[in-house]
């Protein structure tokens, strides 16, 4: 259940500046997401044959998809990790060790020898890097949004929420034009290992400025009245299960059509030789640099009419959109899969993704929040890390109709979970007087 007004048992706890905090999550969240976001991209167009040695393209595909989704298979331990000491240590000592986790786990694949050197212990190296890489990623989130939200006014938690938010498509504005410009100035294996070495500077960036900030108020309220819980993972697990379950949930049509977006189709133009993956490439990026506007707008309109009708925008338009998406990509004209894969973006993910954070904390009680947050937006991940690797092969059996099914399907089940799960916005339940 909820909590948002201070317990008489409170002490008056000084926050920082919101809009100094909301930026900061944001800026880590970018090079978070910059890390995970440039092994999709590299799993799509140069694993394949890097460190599996696939002769036969499609069969490589699926497996560095693979690798891909093992990162998602791990991010709910990182979850639950981040979950559990987030509500025991504070949100910034999270905030700090995942985005030092991620930095080295990336380093070390920019560096790796591929099979072509070593052999098989090639991939399994990568195997395991990409399952630290999903653990440091799923310790991020849930500290970098509450950061946000505690530290912001009640009345605008919908917008300061989805500051670090813009993090998201920061990140995989970075990575594809990272990739862009590597693969115009380099050659050979040296295209995709310039991203992953990159990312120690920006990590360096993030540790700093992270440093700077105070910690999250309820945190600081909730160890002064002694609210803290041995274990808080399984505490929120046994009283707010049905809550964490509808999170994941309501997180399939965003991230699940994401990857299937930004990942999947970078694959898919080549198999079915339509265009060339960098006009995919140009989508993602201009999508995502109108990411950074359309979150703000998303987030601060959430405050004035509800977390729920901003976040159907997305769901139902997942629904609606998900076969001409296809049908515009298949027509092989630049134009058109630039439009299809940003739309995508501004239209099915956007309004989403912008209202999580707000919506999400807002569910839970703040000794409990980091966990129920955590774990729930993490778990979605184990279905979204097989998607891409799942859309491959119903192409491969039945055509791109199998793919636009599984878009669809998420946008519903999305839809339906939305429904059923309560507004929490102020301005909606009164709390605002």
């Amino acid at each position: 259940m909820i909590s948002t007004a201070e317990r008489p048992t409170d002490v008056t706890v000084k926050s920082d500046n919101p809009v100094k905090v909301s930026v900061a999550s944001m800026i880590g969240t970018a090079v978070e997401s910059y890390d995970f976001f440039i092994y999709g991209t590299a799993a799509a167009a140069y694993f394949g044959t890097a460190f599996f040695a696939a002769e036969n393209a499609f069969i490589g595909v699926l497996a560095s998809f693979a690798t891909l989704a093992i990162g998602f298979l791990f991010r709910p331990l990182g979850g639950y990790l981040a979950g559990h000491y987030g509500d025991r240590l504070g949100r910034k000592t999270i905030l700090i060790a995942a985005l030092s986790i991620m930095g080295v786990a990336t380093f070390l694949i920019g560096v790796l020898p591929t099979y072509a050197a070593i052999g098989v212990a090639a991939p399994i190296m990568l195997i395991v890097l990409r399952a630290v890489q999903g653990i440091g990623y799923g310790a991020e989130w849930g500290g970098a949004v509450l950061m946000a939200v505690e530290h912001a006014p009640i009345a605008r938690r919908g917008f300061f929420g989805s500051v670090p938010q813009i993090g998201i498509p920061a990140g995989l504005l970075l990575a594809n034009g990272t990739f862009l410009l590597s693969a115009a100035i380099f050659e050979g294996d040296w295209v995709w290992r310039v991203p992953f070495l990159l990312s120690v500077v920006m990590v360096a960036i993030g540790l700093w400025i992270r440093l700077g900030i105070k910690e999250s108020p309820d945190f600081e309220k909730m160890k002064a009245a002694g609210e803290i819980h041995k274990r808080p993972a399984i505490e929120v697990l046994k009283r707010d299960w049905r809550s964490v379950l509808r999170i994941i949930a309501l997180r399939l049509a965003e991230t699940g059509g994401y990857y299937i977006t930004v990942s999947f189709t970078l694959s898919y133009v080549v198999l079915a030789n339509i265009t060339e993956t960098q006009y995919v490439l140009y989508g993602t990026i201009i999508g995502s640099a109108l990411g950074l506007v359309s979150h703000l707008l998303y987030g601060a309109l959430s405050d004035r009419i509800g977390r729920k009708r901003v976040f159907l925008i997305g769901s139902i338009f997942t629904i609606v959109f998900a076969f001409p998406m296809f049908m515009l990509i298949n027509t092989g004209a630049v134009v058109m899969v630039i439009v299809a894969v940003a739309i995508s973006l501004l239209f099915s993910h956007d309004p989403i993704f912008a209202v999580e954070a707000s919506w999400f904390s807002e569910l839970f009680d703040r000794n409990v929040r980091s966990s129920g947050i955590s774990l729930g937006y993490n778990g979605a991940s184990i279905v979204a890390g097989l998607l891409p690797f799942l859309a491959t092969a119903l192409y491969g059996w039945i055509g791109w109709v199998g793919p636009a099914l599984i878009f669809m399907s998420l946008g519903v089940i999305s839809t339906a979970a939305a429904l059923i799960t309560r507004e929490t916005a102020p301005i909606k339940t009164g709390q605002l007087g």
